[in-house]
């Protein structure tokens, strides 16, 4: 009976990390695309201003999201 509870045990720990894993993929890229539409929204003159290359719009997005 030990092994069937801790085959229970071991699947549930498996569900909940991969559960997490799936939070947390997609908590960063929800963060991606709100950092992405943001940026694409703005103007060539206000990118100008920031500082950012619109080339460079999906790189900064994804350093962004590597945060979270």
């Amino acid at each position: 009976m030990a092994f069937v509870t801790e085959t229970l045990r071991g699947e549930q720990n498996l569900f909940s990390n991969l559960r997490a894993a799936v939070r947390g993929y997609m908590a960063r890229r929800a963060v991606y695309t709100r950092t992405f539409d943001e940026l694409n929204a703005l103007s060539d003159r206000d990118l100008i201003d920031l500082g950012i290359a619109r080339s460079n719009i999906d790189v900064i997005a994804r350093e962004v999201s590597s945060r979270v």
